[in-house]
């Protein structure tokens, strides 16, 4: 992704195509309609913003449009988890873990779990 913020109305859009592969825009607006309202005008300016931003890709097949994504969600939200610790941050990684232990309620499994994951990135040394 080329640093294209996706809003969080965006990201809904995308969560229903990311799913399904690929997407009209009919069936994206049956996913989000109930949940949220919005009317089918609102859908189709998100996707094509969408489009416009390089995130989605959308093929005339037919009398309509097939939209599938450019960008992976794993892409994305490592994306957005950048500009999270970069905007709240200031990028430091390790404030952000103490603050998200601090207030999570987390297992001995996801204790051990972050230790590992601690441990290969920075091995420590036996005496």
């Amino acid at each position: 992704m080329t640093e294209a913020h996706i809003s969080d109305a965006e990201w809904q859009v995308m969560q229903v195509v990311w799913e399904r592969k690929e997407a009209t825009a009919a069936e994206v607006i049956a996913a989000l309609t109930e949940t949220t309202g919005w009317q089918h005008r609102t859908v189709r300016t998100l996707l094509a913003r969408l489009v416009a931003k390089g995130v989605l890709a959308a093929e005339a097949d037919g009398n309509r449009y097939l939209y599938r994504p450019l960008v992976s969600r794993r892409t994305c939200v490592r994306e957005e988890g950048h500009s999270f610790l970069k905007k709240v941050f200031g990028g430091d990684a390790t404030e952000l873990l103490v603050h998200f232990v601090r207030g999570a309620d987390i297992s001995p499994a996801q204790i051990e779990e972050l230790k590992r994951l601690l441990d290969e990135k920075h091995p420590r040394t036996k005496p």
